[in-house]
Parts: C-alpha cells; sequence; structure tokens
C-alpha cells in the first residue's frame, strides 16, 4: 500500500505549518489576513524581485516607431 505524504509549508508571513491541502483555501499562506499583509508589502513595494532597473523612457517609445 502507498502512502501518500501531503506537503506542508510554512506561511510567508507568520510562519504557521500550512498544508497544501484545500482545507487551507489561501495557501501558501495560513489565512487571508496572512495573505493580505503580503500583498501590502508588495504594493508598498516592501518586497521586490532583484533585477535590472526598466528604461521608462523605453517603454513609453516602445511600438512608436
Amino acid at each position: 500500500m502507498t502512502t501518500i505524504k501531503t506537503l506542508a509549508v510554512k506561511c510567508p508571513t507568520c510562519k504557521k505549518e500550512v498544508l497544501m491541502t484545500s482545507a487551507f483555501p489561501d495557501r501558501p499562506f495560513c489565512s487571508k489576513r496572512c495573505k493580505l499583509i503580503d500583498l501590502g508589502g508588495w504594493a508598498s513595494e516592501g518586497h521586490k524581485i532583484p533585477g535590472e532597473e526598466v528604461d521608462l523612457e523605453m517603454l513609453e517609445n516602445h511600438g512608436q516607431e
């Protein structure tokens, strides 16, 4: 008989254990509150993905040639 293990991760916001099942509809977050806290971090630019700076002038002129 094969045993299926359920993946468990830590909530990115509060670090509580979250099972990757339908019991946690906001996964990988433990709750809607933690999900919204994380979203606020992105909206306020508290979270960033490293990369090269974008040349806004190039983007504005893209497709106008």
